[in-house]
């Protein structure tokens, strides 16, 4: 049995850094790095939660090719089941162009490929609702998958007495609530970033709000990842737990909300309350952030407490 099961897109990424502006048509720009990352939602929290200890599946599509090749053998480097990974012989792997900016923010282009043919029956929903959590990562950008098929997983999970658990990425179609709406009433943690949360809500700004307003909306529990102001978590009976960030010197913020999300996660397989948690998640985002790729930077489980002891020590 898994401890957390993480299902959703995979995807490669080329990362640059620094791109502050692409050259003039059909001219060349040098860059001081590029390099070659996993990323995707359930390959960023799916090694994060590896990293720290977690005992990790995850559960998506690749294509057949050197992408995919790439992705599962960087998986299984770090001991993370891939049994639940499928080779999709006509679509592509997933791939983005990460820009990383001087200011270590960062802007994507991105191909959707065999991430956009994954459907519920490629999944073996047996194996997959024998873990401890399931974690739905990616949610938005799986049309095969997106609303009632993952509804029904959601709720299949559910009743088998797994705690599930669900993030969200941009919705570039507008969809957004209509689509996520379906899931609502079978999701424990709701753990979307703030913008995507504000398109969620029709525009709401507060966090607290947009907590209340998706915990009406059917979640259990909402945390809300807010970037360089820290994070915002409302739990079902009305507690309200806001964190600042932990400052360190920032090098790429690429993949800093999936560490945040694998460190919350990490928590719960440790029956913390949410208030450790979320402290927890947001020692690991910080450790993301210090390094070049999405999951360099996320330390083990002992290192990311020494750290987090560290800024409560000061």
């Amino acid at each position: 049995m898994f401890e957390v099961t993480c299902l959703g897109i995979l995807v490669a990424d080329v990362v640059g850094k620094p791109i502050d502006s692409l050259p003039p048509h059909g001219k060349l720009s040098l860059v001081e790095r590029m390099e070659l990352h996993s990323g995707g939602c359930a390959a960023n929290t799916g090694i994060g939660l590896a990293k720290l200890g977690v005992k990790t599946a995850i559960v998506g599509k690749v294509g057949d090719d050197g992408f995919g090749l790439f992705l599962r053998n960087r998986f299984l480097s770090y001991g993370i089941d891939i049994e639940g990974v499928v080779a999709d012989e006509v679509a592509a792997t997933s791939s983005t162009m990460v820009l990383v900016h001087t200011d270590g923010e960062r802007s994507f282009l991105h191909y959707l490929g065999a991430n956009a043919t994954m459907k519920l029956e490629d999944l073996d929903v047996d194996r997959i609702t024998e873990s401890r959590i399931l974690h739905i990562a990616g949610a938005l950008v799986m049309p095969a998958i997106d609303g009632e098929p993952t509804a029904k997983l959601l709720r299949k999970a559910q009743e088998r007495g797994v705690i599930t658990a669900l993030d969200t990425v941009w919705d570039a179609t507008g969809a957004w609530m209509t689509r996520l709406a379906p899931c609502l009433p079978y999701i424990d943690y709701l753990l979307p970033s703030y913008e995507e949360a504000k398109m969620l809500t029709g525009g709401l700004t507060e966090p607290a709000d947009i907590s209340q307003f998706l915990l009406d909306a059917g979640a259990k529990n909402v945390g809300l990842k807010l970037g360089e102001h820290g994070c915002h978590f409302r739990t079902s009976d009305g507690s309200i737990v806001d964190l600042p960030i932990l400052r360190v010197n920032a090098i790429d913020a690429l993949g800093a909300g999936d560490a945040w999300v694998a460190g919350f996660l990490a928590g719960l397989t440790r029956n913390w309350d949410v208030e450790q948690c979320a402290r927890f998640a947001t020692a690991v985002g910080a450790s993301c952030v210090t390094a070049l790729g999405a999951t360099t930077g996320v330390r083990s489980f002992e290192e990311t407490m020494a750290f987090l002891a560290s800024f409560d020590a000061a």
